[in-house]
């Protein structure tokens, strides 16, 4: 049997299917993409409207990849303190977030209840809002950097009022392209065990792949297969996140970009491999909000959020930094097609526009 011929099937797909699948046209891989996309969720295109926050840049890794952490190619060091942050959302409630997101460096001069702390504050002050925060590698960081288990940072986590978890730390699972890109950073295995303790603990989660590197297609195959396997096993993962690499700032030099073919070849390959994950975001800080739209007709469904302000792709070049106002959002879905659905951080539908 074919490749088209178990497209047209249905019949689940396998690592040779997936690495047969980059031979297809972009049309033909956005024609299956869009079906099973438009089969799951007709015309709608999810959002939500959410705040980041990106706490710390002081960093104990040097991930080759990265613009935000302070090192010489960025020289300015900071750490929030938490009145700074609460502060930052007094303001951000105002615009009806229903979402706050942090993500950081690994800061070893933080300190955990500096952690903690501030996902309890959050919680007295707005019991209402959904907290994501702490990727699998930070929990990592902060379970070996105060030598206790990943579960009992999770604990922590939940204790403290984390809703869940953010997908991000897992680069490329292959352990070569991870040696040369993030060596020290949480492993790939590591990275599977973290997502599936929160999994057990009854929590969800997205999941990232961070592709336009060094990895190849079928590298990008099989970090999509191995989170297709953790799914069917634990069954926690909302979102699947494809992460276009930013270029500027950092250590790979990387000097040719991904055609946008690429990008949303990639997009579509996922919706087609992953036939366990609901949804695929196109997240538009990485990708441009243009062609995150026109990702809705190769296999995504959702494009994040309005943010309000983003740190870390910004700093690498993308155009994302001040985040979208809501209204620019909702026409800009609106004018490509597609009815723009306001979701919580769960996709419990809110409003449809």
């Amino acid at each position: 049997m074919n490749i088209i011929e178990k497209l047209e099937s249905g019949e689940r797909l396998n690592y040779q299917d997936g690495v047969a699948l980059w031979e297809l046209d972009l049309f033909t891989l956005g024609k299956y993409a869009n079906e099973k996309r438009r089969a799951l969720y007709e015309d709608k295109a999810f959002f939500n409207i959410n705040r980041h926050i990106n706490p710390t840049n002081i960093c104990k890794d040097i991930c080759k990849f990265c613009a935000f952490s302070a090192n010489r190619k960025n020289p300015n060091p900071y750490t929030m303190s938490h009145e700074e942050i609460l502060n930052t959302l007094d303001e951000s409630v105002k615009h009806h977030i229903t979402e706050v997101h942090m993500v950081s460096a690994h800061n070893k001069d933080a300190g955990l209840e500096w952690y903690m702390g501030i996902f309890r504050k959050i919680k007295e002050r707005f019991p209402t809002l959904h907290v994501k925060a702490l990727t699998a590698a930070e929990i990592n960081f902060l379970a070996t950097t105060y030598d206790m288990t990943s579960e009992q940072i999770i604990d922590l986590m939940i204790e403290n009022g984390v809703d869940s978890m953010p997908g991000g730390g897992a680069e490329i699972f292959d352990e070569k392209i991870r040696e040369y890109i993030c060596k020290g950073k949480v492993s790939s295995k590591k990275w599977m065990e973290i997502h599936d303790i929160w999994h057990k603990k009854g929590k969800k989660s997205n999941a990232t792949m961070l592709f336009g590197h060094v990895e190849s297609r079928e590298h990008r195959v099989d970090h999509i297969l191995r989170l297709r396997e953790q799914q069917d096993r634990s069954g926690g993962f909302n979102a699947f996140i494809p992460l276009v690499y930013q270029r500027s700032n950092n250590y790979l030099k990387v000097e040719k970009f991904l055609s946008s073919i690429e990008i949303l070849k990639t997009y579509a390959i996922s919706r087609l491999l992953l036939d366990n994950i609901p949804h695929i975001k196109a997240y538009w800080a990485t990708s441009t909000i243009n062609l995150a739209l026109i990702a809705q007709e190769f296999g995504a469904d959702d494009l994040d959020g309005t943010i309000e302000k983003e740190s870390i792709q910004s700093a690498a070049g993308a155009k994302s930094s001040g985040g979208l106002q809501l209204q620019t959002f909702l026409d800009l879905i609106q004018t490509s097609g597609f009815v723009p659905v306001q979701r919580d951080s769960l996709y419990n539908k809110i409003e449809t526009y």
